[in-house]
């Protein structure tokens, strides 16, 4: 699989990237850690060589089992992590670097992303000058390659970069969820800064699977998806009808079109998580998927009978 350049790093990434908030198990259902493992390990096997996790996934237990998966080989990934909104300030970030790199069983993190801005989920709000005086010297002092930021609006965004170069933006990005693209994405275009798509796949929803009326678990963080309910889910159904057609023309799934589509648009790659290897191994296919400007142009036209429809709350969840 052909790498990218992360922003205007020397880090190389994947295209499709591995994401494994599944693995931390927390607000999800049925996950196994041997399953994690073996997931993780079939996407670097099939070409997918950067991984996402967090510290907040399951309290580090993702980041744990990546370690797990890639320890051996840490030398052929790039690992991605992330501090969550509760450990911006300077002390906590560079505390929570460390046990991130522990958790990871490496001594460098090739991205660490702030997960969340300052005040996100009644946290504390924090100067971003202080939280990226941390990155900046973990930056300086090799623990870190390159620093991202996620769900960071652009405003938010430009402010953050006054205080250090930032690489990444991770947004959630897919056919279905394209509030980014008339926000950040020109900065980051102008900027040269990476987009790291999250739910590339609407959490499942652009794979087909799930038929109007469809329940989760209270436990699952899906049942809280906006996207899995009433009208927009309606609009999901006829979008993927039309959506089959072009799927079957390339003899591919329906999410290995919505992720072709996806890497397709400027600067962006997706992160796309998996339950089992039959899957990781899937999204690492849709990377020789080859796409005319005009069936791009026409999966753009259908994908906007969901998001035409949407209101202007940019949080895919009402948790």
């Amino acid at each position: 699989m052909k790498k990218r350049t992360l922003g205007k790093s020397d880090v190389q990434i994947t295209p499709i990237l591995m994401g494994t908030w599944q693995a931390g198990r927390r607000q999800w259902v049925g996950i196994d850690d041997n399953d994690s493992i073996k997931t993780i390990r079939a996407a670097f096997e099939a070409g997918i060589t950067t991984v996402d996790t967090a510290e907040v996934y399951g309290d580090g237990h993702s980041e744990r089992i990546v370690a797990k998966a890639l320890s051996d080989v840490r030398d052929r990934v790039e690992l991605a992590t992330k501090v969550f909104a509760n450990h911006l300030k300077y002390e906590q970030v560079i505390e929570a670097c460390d046990r991130s790199l522990k958790n990871l069983n490496t001594d460098y993190i090739d991205l660490y992303q702030i997960h969340w801005p300052s005040g996100s989920f009644n946290s504390e709000i924090v100067p971003i000058e202080s939280t990226m005086k941390a990155l900046n010297e973990l930056k300086q002092q090799g623990k870190i390659r390159a620093i991202g930021v996620s769900n960071f609006s652009r405003a938010q965004l430009e402010l953050a970069a006054q205080y250090g170069r930032i690489d990444s933006l991770q947004p959630p990005y897919s056919l279905f969820w394209r509030y980014v693209e008339q926000d950040a994405v020109p900065y980051c275009i102008e900027n040269n800064i990476s987009i790291l798509a999250y739910s590339p796949l609407a959490q499942g929803l652009l794979t087909g699977k799930f038929a109007a009326g469809h329940e989760f678990d209270p436990n699952d963080n899906r049942s809280k998806n906006r996207l899995f309910q009433g009208k927009n889910m309606e609009h999901a159904q006829e979008a993927l009808a039309k959506l089959r057609p072009i799927a079957a023309n390339h003899h591919c799934t329906l999410a290995q079109l919505a992720l072709a589509w996806l890497i397709a648009q400027p600067q962006t790659n997706a992160i796309a998580g998996a339950r089992y290897r039959e899957q990781a191994v899937a999204n690492a296919q849709a990377t020789s998927i080859q796409l005319s400007a005009d069936e791009l142009q026409e999966i753009d036209r259908i994908g906007r009978i969901v998001t035409d429809s949407l209101d202007n709350n940019p949080v895919m969840w009402s948790f």
